[in-house]
């Protein structure tokens, strides 16, 4: 997609979401005609908002069980870019009237130790799990801005940053249990509303970091030591529709909690 084009889709990104509408698939001459386009129209996204919420300091994986893939309608994962502003630590508060549509994700998280150099071969868990030095619980922030599901384009979706508005990050670690067995269990005023294993995570929540990777090198850029990646939800989307604390336990990991108002 040429620079003009995904300036232009990037500005009506934008825009909408500073007039907080409903979430809608890119009109033409916007719309991006393949997952590259929606790429470039995200890149060009986030340029946009680093004014207000800061520089890049990560990514988000989406779209990576198989609970997910069928909630959205596609069969693989989505990225997105996490900005420093939006980062939280375990115990924040966010308010939904901030949003179109508040969305919290249970997730595992990982920060790098060092750059994952852009090579033309795919990574594995294997070959990833050198460059990963810490895991945590985390809780994904995300806005799909009251969006049409059964109607959902998934590059539109990947364009407008695959909806990331925020991180919830508990204390890392740097050691941790079988990623692929642990189990995570989230709960509503210590009341339980879902569990998942991180295997539930493209397998192991390290394939997804190795996805990203790879997903990066094809557009000619990689990790870089200290970046923090959400691998993915190990259950559906919760929607929080009144105030309520939301916890999330790894076992074996710790936990994180968002008080949502």
């Amino acid at each position: 997609m040429d620079e003009l084009a995904a300036r232009r889709a990037a500005e009506t990104l934008l825009a909408a979401h500073k007039a907080n509408v409903q979430f809608k698939s890119l009109d033409p001459p916007d719309r991006p005609a393949s997952v590259a386009d929606a790429y470039d129209i995200q890149q060009r996204f986030v340029m946009l908002l680093r004014g207000q919420h800061g520089d890049p300091v990560g990514y988000k994986v989406g779209l990576t069980s198989a609970a997910m893939q069928t909630f959205c309608g596609i069969d693989h994962p989505i990225a997105g870019v996490v900005l420093a502003k939006r980062v939280m630590q375990s115990g924040a508060s966010v308010r939904r009237a901030d949003y179109g549509r508040l969305g919290l994700e249970f997730e595992v998280a990982v920060r790098l130790k060092s750059d994952v150099p852009a090579t033309g071969t795919p990574f594995t868990a294997k070959t990833i799990a050198p460059h990963i030095g810490d895991v945590c619980a985390a809780i994904e922030i995300v806005d799909d801005r009251s969006a049409d599901y059964a109607g959902l384009d998934v590059k539109s979706l990947v364009a407008d940053n695959s909806w990331n508005a925020g991180i919830v990050l508990s204390e890392f670690s740097a050691t941790w249990p079988d990623l692929a067995d642990v189990p995570g269990r989230a709960s509503r005023d210590r009341v339980a509303i879902g569990e998942g294993h991180g295997r539930d995570i493209l397998g192991h929540p390290f394939n997804s970091v190795a996805w990203l990777a790879t997903q990066l090198a094809a557009r000619g850029a990689g990790l870089k030591a200290g970046e923090v990646v959400m691998t993915g939800a190990v259950m559906k989307t919760v929607f929080p529709d009144a105030a309520a604390r939301y916890r999330f336990e790894l076992e074996g990991l710790g936990s994180v909690e968002v008080q949502v108002a």
